[in-house]
């Protein structure tokens, strides 16, 4: 890359939902402004002020649906006077929203047009039922398959991908490795306090990830405890140039180098030709970390996309750390967990943190900034001297729109 760029001053709120203490789906909740105004307000404290920023940019996937509310770019002035008349925009891209903020960030940064990028991600969706909420999220995928698709829509999708898996590698092995990703997820997110499942006390999680699927009630292939849960929340962080952290005051240790990206995306109109292979995160994590110069094995840790826990099998296979039809072991045997040689999603991921849509691909920047910079708390794991990257990897869709960062510790 032609100018180095920087990540740094992250914040999350909470993420709200079922499993929190504070949520009460009968009882008055926090707007988008709340959320957009909280992690706006605090990544700007950490860059001493709206002056410093030259734009910003909101990744939000549907908004206009779950809340009637369009047009969030105009929503950044409300953080700080001093955001008013400065360059901002919402971008779109499934639950990879999040992901393309951080991307139109870096690019603005390498073009020379700023300096400085607010860039945040923000959903509200337990704005409805979840059965109508399932309508909202099918809008992700081709709607013209929503008539013939699952009323859960894309729980059916990932379960159809399952079964698939199921079949061609092996039911009781492919399960023991999707309630162990539910384990690890769990476990990493009793570790963070903004989690959606951080009070989760549950004792035995082998044994409740591995509850049978109920067809009638939900999907063939997976239950409740494999998906992502809905959230409401908001992350932010600041991406910089060199100039960037001089005028913001914030020193290179308190930051994380960008040093690899990439945006693939796929034909939203057509069916996976393999669905136990999710061939666009191969694509996009394979030229990230080419455009970085490194492999996955210099990799210390990785936030990925684990909407489902299927999801995050098959990314484990994308990522080529286990071969195809290996991955469920490879997870079982502890590979991905906070003591395993690739720790995966230290804070719970989609399933154990969160899945605010449109923030989600922020919140992993910004658990990589933590853990990279020893800002992580009780979820702080050790960066190996000689592995000091990390990756974040933000699907939109089944495996349509894909978002690969690579970032570098900086000692």
């Amino acid at each position: 890359m032609k100018r180095k760029i920087y990540m740094t001053a992250g914040y999350n709120t909470v993420s709200l939902g079922t499993g929190r203490k504070e949520f009460h789906p009968k009882k008055p909740r926090p707007g988008i402004e709340h959320y957009i105004k909280e992690a706006g307000e605090a990544t700007l404290k950490m860059i001493n002020g709206a002056k410093n920023v030259d734009e910003s940019v909101v990744g939000n996937f549907m908004a206009s649906r779950f809340v009637k509310q369009a047009h969030l770019g105009a929503f950044l002035p409300m953080i700080d006077e001093g955001l008013r008349y400065k360059p901002s925009l919402r971008v779109e891209g499934a639950c990879a929203s999040g992901g393309l903020s951080l991307i139109s960030g870096i690019k603005s940064v390498l073009s020379e047009s700023a300096d400085v990028v607010l860039s945040m991600g923000v959903e509200v969706q337990n704005s409805v039922k979840a059965i109508y909420g399932a309508d909202i999220l099918a809008g992700a995928g081709w709607y013209q398959e929503r008539k013939d698709g699952h009323a859960y829509f894309f729980p059916g999708q990932f379960s159809n991908r399952a079964g698939a898996y199921f079949e061609k590698y092996g039911r009781d092995k492919a399960r023991k490795g999707l309630a162990t990703w539910f384990k690890n997820a769990i476990e990493n997110a009793r570790l963070c306090p903004t989690a959606q499942e951080h009070t989760n006390n549950t004792a035995d999680l082998i044994k409740v990830g591995l509850s049978e699927p109920n067809p009638k009630g939900f999907t063939d292939h997976l239950n409740v405890f494999d998906c992502s849960k809905v959230s409401d929340g908001a992350s932010a962080i600041a991406i910089v140039s060199e100039e960037g952290l001089d005028r913001i005051g914030v020193s290179k240790s308190d930051a994380v180098e960008v040093v690899g990206f990439s945006l693939k995306v796929d034909n939203l109109t057509e069916q996976p030709e393999d669905p136990t292979k999710l061939g666009t995160i191969q694509q996009a994590a394979k030229e990230a970390l080419e455009n970085a110069g490194i492999t996955i094995n210099d990799v210390a840790t990785l936030e990925v996309h684990d909407c489902f826990t299927i999801a995050g099998i098959l990314t484990v296979e994308a990522l080529g750390l286990a071969k195809p039809g290996e991955g469920a072991d490879y997870v079982s045997n502890g590979n991905t967990s906070r003591q395993g040689k690739f720790p995966m999603n230290t804070t719970g991921g989609l399933i154990g943190w969160g899945h605010p849509t449109g923030a989600t691909g922020v919140h992993q920047a910004v658990t990589i900034w933590e853990q990279f910079t020893g800002k992580a708390g009780d979820a702080q794991i050790e960066i190996p001297s000689d592995r000091p990257y990390g990756m974040t990897i933000n699907m939109g869709g089944d495996d349509k729109t894909v978002v690969a960062i690579v970032y570098k510790k900086i000692n």
